[in-house]
């Protein structure tokens, strides 16, 4: 090639380097791609001046880029997933109110269905199994230091000050987590038996291979979400009987490789941005109605997408999904009858709802909400249960009550947290779950 040639094969090189640049700055100010994809073009444009590589080539290599490489991280961006990480409940937030009634203030014999009563409160690294009067008949306890030894936490956070949710074992044993930093399992006497420190959260069941599903989660830059900022990405994690954790699956993802990847049209692209809070193994019933609801499949609560939806934990994609009629909704479950229970957290501001509703139909057919009357919200958490005799367990968390009402509406159990939070115990702790275990399954090592 004369010199004259390869001047101007040069220039050429040159006025389509300028072009692509200018296209790439346009791309990521429009946010088409991320950030460390010009610096990919950058590099092609010094292989082809080398004449290793075309700039055809170059353009290539932007569209093969991964999507996840966020590159190195900043200082910011750091900072922004350590907090993200040690995102927690108040312990309380209800101001205590002189002279009203505290503990269980409603008890209709007659009417109410008798049993034990699990409590999980914000005032403690505990849980209690109470009376329907009250009285507790056995207690859980493990401080934080002693349950993750030497697991360290930001001193701003407050999620190793309580359990988060408790699930009570066969054996009188629990599973418990605390917020956003570890899932861990102790004996009836409290011995803990294993622990896993990291970034469990809000829910777990028991799956039919008789492994632990406990949601998960993790701060993450991830340019298809956000090209700026962290985000927290949830998970659903395996762990076995003897606390070994087994694989987890990017709920994420399995919203993006399913049919209802629309769902995430609307997402926001910062922070906590799905909040999964509930996971529930289906139990089959009502497979003769969907496939999508077979035994072993999952059933979760996605706040941030007012969504809930059902992941099949072989493909580890979602088969179901269903949203619209709720906001910020915690613990679908399925009922006996083949419908579903959602507390629906945010029905208008300052009323909260529960209903009872058929997943195919979408037809209401039972509910109870807050009224001037019937005062009932919760902003955060909250829970339902449906009890054998047909009536409905209810956790209203931020004001520390649970309450029991018959189909017709009719208050016949109440507690109401008798513990405090705050530095000078100026609030009434959180109540994140009451459940009821019916006298028919009092279990025999209580005895």
């Amino acid at each position: 090639m004369s010199r004259a040639r390869r001047r101007i094969h040069i220039l050429l090189l040159i006025v389509v380097f300028a072009a692509g640049i200018a296209y790439g700055m346009l791309a990521e100010n429009r946010g088409l791609f991320p950030t460390s994809l010009t610096r990919s073009a950058l590099q092609s444009f010094r292989d082809a001046i080398g004449g290793q590589r075309s700039p055809v080539d170059a353009r290539g290599r932007w569209r093969e880029s991964r999507s996840d490489d966020a590159g190195e991280l900043t200082e910011e961006q750091r900072a922004e997933m350590e907090r993200l990480e040690s995102i927690g409940y108040l312990t309380g937030s209800a101001p205590v109110q002189e002279g009203e009634s505290y503990g269980v203030t409603v008890h209709e014999e007659s009417l109410a269905e008798q049993g034990l009563n699990l409590i999980v409160s914000g005032h403690g690294c505990r849980a209690a199994l109470a009376e329907m009067d009250g009285s507790v008949v056995h207690e859980w306890q493990l401080d934080f230091e002693s349950t993750y030894p030497p697991r360290e936490i930001d001193e701003d956070a407050n999620s190793d000050e309580y359990w988060r949710r408790v699930m009570l074992l066969d054996d009188g044993g629990i599973l418990f987590v605390n917020e956003g930093l570890g899932v861990a399992r102790l004996d009836r006497d409290s011995n803990l038996l294993w622990s896993i420190p990291g970034g469990f959260h809000h829910d777990m069941d028991v799956t039919y291979d008789g492994e632990f599903c406990v949601l998960y989660r993790e701060a993450r830059v991830l340019p298809r979400v956000s090209r700026k900022h962290a985000v927290l990405e949830d998970f659903i994690a395996f762990v076995d009987d003897e606390g070994n954790l087994l694989r987890k699956i990017s709920i994420l993802e399995a919203f993006e490789r399913s049919s209802y990847s629309a769902v995430l049209d609307h997402m926001e692209r910062h922070g906590d941005f799905m909040h999964t809070n509930t996971i529930e193994v289906l139990d089959g019933s009502l497979a003769d109605r969907s496939p999508a609801f077979r035994k072993g499949n999952l059933l979760i609560s996605v706040l941030r997408l007012n969504t809930i939806a059902v992941v099949d934990p072989e493909t580890e994609s979602v088969v179901w999904s269903l949203s619209g009629r709720w906001s910020q909704q915690h613990q679908p479950t399925v009922l006996p009858n083949g419908r579903m229970l959602l507390f629906n957290n945010n029905l208008e501001p300052g009323v909260s709802e529960v209903i009872e509703f058929d997943p195919f139909t979408q037809v209401v057919e039972w509910r109870v909400r807050g009224t001037d009357a019937f005062p009932f919200y919760s902003e955060t958490c909250g829970s339902n249960q449906r009890l054998p005799n047909g009536n409905t367990l209810i956790t209203e968390s931020d004001n520390g009550r649970a309450f029991e009402l018959t189909p017709e509406g009719a208050v016949v159990w109440e507690y109401v947290n008798p513990h405090r939070a705050g530095p000078e115990g100026q609030f009434v702790a959180t109540l994140f779950e009451v459940v009821r275990m019916p006298e028919a399954d009092r279990p025999g090592w209580l005895e």
